[in-house]
């Protein structure tokens, strides 16, 4: 029996495709220009409580902190469209079974709210690793089949209850930054689960414009190895994010491996500041890692320091090392005659401050980021969305109420 159930599910999944393969051609009907990632697990209760009404609702979570009001005020700041994370664990946990209805129709609200304030939405799919309570995140997705299908049915699911929408509105992101296929040369797992994610969404969704992306974080480098003509439609947009220079954008976040929560105080460029300065700051940094990490670590850790240094400090070495991605993707494009349109820059930005810690990114560093990735994109005639509305990488919110400085905002509006 379960040799034949198996058999069944294969051949659903192949007859799908099919399906898709009949649809008939179209341009993407979804087009944006500049767009602002919202915000989710920032207060987010443990799944021992998401079966209670009062701490899951309204979903998904920026809903409890922000009004229409404030959505008006981001289609003022120069913004046409939010890319707006729904955090997927909730639909797959089986503490939400009776109030499974209710979440879908608080997403399908949410879109209804984004839109009348002006602004278009892609509706993005964003898991988050499991921990603590938290029994099903990205590991889980892809290293177990069966948790892989009931995600697939809930992206089904989800892009019926969006279907109906406004395709010029609405679009739907079926999984955001894959992990999966990192170690390997070559992409092997993904093209195959991003079929039937796709499958999945257009055979409830016949309309609506899918975002679709590379394995790996959504690199570019990942980007690169997807034949976009295995995907049978035009109505898509193929999205990569970046935060080149890691170094410089992810200063001192305690969750991005072993070696940048030792990293604070790095100007952007490494050439705002005279050389005698960073030269103190990176021996504070130096400093801090034979202080505080493992011996066994330290040498290699200061290593790293050293050559991700030499690798940006001067204005020509930074320039390539951002442009890479841009470059990598631009010539995918035209390699598989994807238009530049149907690109977007789904991620990007500049750490404010880790939450508990006390170092601040000064503002003006992050805006001249957020204005030289934008200025990239914008070259390349890709759209983008800058990460994020509030939280360690806010452009608007702070941490505990308070708001962010204004320079990022100030540089997007200036750009209209």
């Amino acid at each position: 029996m379960a040799l034949l159930a198996a058999m069944i599910k294969t051949l659903m999944a192949a007859l799908l495709v099919l399906a898709a393969l009949a649809l008939p051609s179209q341009a993407a009907s979804f087009s944006m220009k500049r767009g602002l990632n919202l915000d989710q697990w920032v207060t987010w209760p443990g799944e021992d409580q998401w079966g209670d009404t009062k701490a899951i609702l309204p979903y998904p979570e920026w809903r409890k902190f922000l009004g229409e009001g404030d959505l008006k005020a981001l289609k003022h700041a120069g913004f046409d469209f939010l890319r707006m994370p729904v955090d997927p664990s909730p639909f797959l946990s089986g503490q939400t079974v009776a109030l499974r209805d209710d979440l879908y129709a608080s997403v399908l609200d949410s879109v209804r709210m984004i839109n009348r304030a002006g602004l278009k939405v892609v509706v993005d799919m964003h898991l988050i690793p499991a921990g603590g309570s938290r029994k099903i995140g990205m590991a889980q997705v892809m290293e177990d089949p069966r948790t892989f299908d009931t995600y697939v049915d809930m992206v089904r699911r989800m892009a019926r209850t969006l279907a109906n929408e406004d395709p010029a509105q609405v679009a739907f992101e079926p999984m955001n930054e894959p992990i999966v296929d990192c170690d390997s040369d070559s992409t092997s797992l993904w093209p195959d689960r991003q079929r039937k994610l796709f499958a999945a969404a257009r055979s409830s969704a016949t309309k609506l414009t899918l975002v679709l992306t590379g394995a790996c974080y959504s690199a570019a480098s990942s980007l690169e190895k997807i034949d976009p003509k295995t995907i049978p439609d035009d109505n898509v947009i193929w999205t990569f994010h970046s935060y080149d220079p890691f170094l410089l954008t992810h200063q001192g976040a305690t969750w991005a491996g072993d070696f940048i929560p030792y990293v604070t105080g790095l100007p952007y460029p490494l050439t705002a500041v005279p050389r005698a300065q960073l030269d103190v700051t990176l021996d504070t940094i130096r400093a801090r890692i034979k202080a505080e990490a493992p011996w066994t670590r330290q040498s290699g850790l200061l290593a790293y320091l050293d050559e991700q240094v030499a690798s940006m400090d001067s204005p020509d070495k930074l320039l390539g090392l951002m442009d890479a991605p841009f470059k990598k993707v631009e010539a995918w494009a035209k390699a598989n005659g994807v238009k530049p349109e149907n690109i977007t820059l789904g991620e990007f930005g500049m750490i404010r401050q880790e939450y508990g810690n006390a170092y601040v990114m000064p503002a003006e560093y992050r805006a001249a980021y957020v204005r030289d990735m934008i200025s990239r994109a914008e070259a390349h005639g890709f759209s983008w969305s800058v990460w994020s509305y509030g939280g360690a990488f806010g452009i608007v919110d702070a941490f505990n109420g308070d708001k962010a400085e204004p320079d990022v905002l100030e540089a997007i509006n200036g750009l209209r």
